[in-house]
């Protein structure tokens, strides 16, 4: 049997969640039935890119020369695409499937573009609202990793509704053995008994920590053995440290910095937080249902269609930090509720958000574009 060839198109597979789904889906995409390779257009390869490499998988990279479209990278695209006898490109973001749609014309690659979040503030651009129906001639499939995206693509975007198919991020992750890891706790410096909250993000505006860190400082005059432990970094670090500082709560609040491996700091910590003002699926929530922790999210994106408000986690109006603060206060008073919510959350996380089922959809769609090859 003939296997059909797989081209993901991104920037630079640095470690961010786009590259994560980019990544799951080049280790797990059946290789008895297909090959799968990356193609970087920003000239560079990243740190997960790396990775894959060091493992065997195939990633290539051009470099743009001028400003505005170039057209010596599409035409390095392309030569890419015939030589490799390219069957699908599957083109993450907007930039990438410009080029993997330019790129594609005169060849036999049929395009896949997903959409992975949205801006904030979202915006017309209007040259690409006029442009886009036209394109979208050309584009047979269409995906998103929300609801919420897909009606901004189509709102914002002009791209048609009716082709735009929702598929939702997935993880893999398991349960730790050691849910409540108390060398972790010491290496921090928490009590073995404290209440501990915690996020997994860049550190970044748009994640709008400084609305998280503030709620915190309130829920702290009612629960004074409380820590918040914030795994990442980012442009605002200095920005949140600050803060801690004049809220005078720095001594409960951990910046771990950049982690390899963030995922272990699940084992300590009772709920997650995630106060975006933007988000499309956010892989480290997805992870947190995994391994069965409840989450207080704010309203926007596709939050409110992974969180059952209630039910997996409590859901708060965005930037509303009073509404949060009592959403960290609930849970954190209520072992009883936040341990049913996070069983409730990893029943659902098991339904609709694993790696398995993520792959699954995008190779049923790889299926159909090549279906007549």
């Amino acid at each position: 049997m003939t296997k059909t060839n797989i081209l993901h198109v991104t920037f630079d597979m640095a470690i961010a969640g786009t590259e994560q789904v980019i990544r799951q889906l080049v280790e797990n995409t059946d290789n008895t039935q297909f090959n799968t390779a990356i193609f970087c257009i920003d000239g560079q390869i990243k740190d997960l890119g790396q990775e894959l490499i060091g493992k065997g998988y195939k990633i290539d990279a051009a470099a743009k020369r001028q400003s505005g479209l170039d057209l010596s990278l599409i035409s390095s695209l392309r030569d890419y695409i015939n030589e490799n006898n390219i069957d699908v490109l599957h083109c993450h973001q907007y930039t990438p499937y410009i080029y993997g749609l330019f790129a594609s014309f005169n060849t036999q690659a049929k395009v896949l573009f997903t959409e992975h979040g949205r801006f904030f503030p979202d915006s017309y651009k209007w040259k690409r609202y006029l442009l886009n129906p036209f394109l979208s001639l050309f584009t047979p499939n269409i995906t998103a990793i929300s609801k919420a995206t897909a009606i901004a693509l189509a709102k914002f975007e002009n791209f048609p509704s009716r082709k735009i198919e929702v598929v939702y991020n997935g993880v893999k992750f398991s349960r730790s053995s050691t849910p409540q890891n108390e060398d972790l706790k010491a290496e921090l410096g928490i009590e073995t008994n404290a209440n501990i909250v915690g996020t997994i993000a860049r550190l970044d505006p748009i994640k709008n920590q400084i609305m998280m860190i503030t709620a915190f400082s309130a829920v702290l005059s009612k629960h004074p053995n409380s820590y918040l432990v914030i795994v990442g970094d980012g442009p605002d670090r200095q920005n949140l440290e600050q803060l801690t500082a004049d809220l005078k709560i720095q001594d409960k609040v951990i910046f771990t910095g950049f982690k390899v491996n963030p995922q272990r700091y699940f084992e300590i910590i009772d709920f997650f937080l995630l106060s975006s003002l933007s988000e499309g699926t956010s892989m480290t929530l997805l992870e947190a249902m995994a391994v069965e922790k409840p989450s207080v999210v704010t309203n926007v994106g596709g939050n409110p269609e992974i969180v059952q408000d209630g039910i997996t986690g409590l859901v708060t109006e965005s930037q509303n930090t009073e509404q949060f603060a009592n959403a960290i206060e609930q849970l954190m008073s209520d072992k009883t509720l936040s341990e049913k919510m996070g069983q409730a959350a990893h029943k659902r996380y098991s339904e609709l958000f694993s790696e398995e089922k993520m792959v699954n959809k995008y190779q049923i769609i790889y299926e159909k574009l090549t279906r007549n090859k």
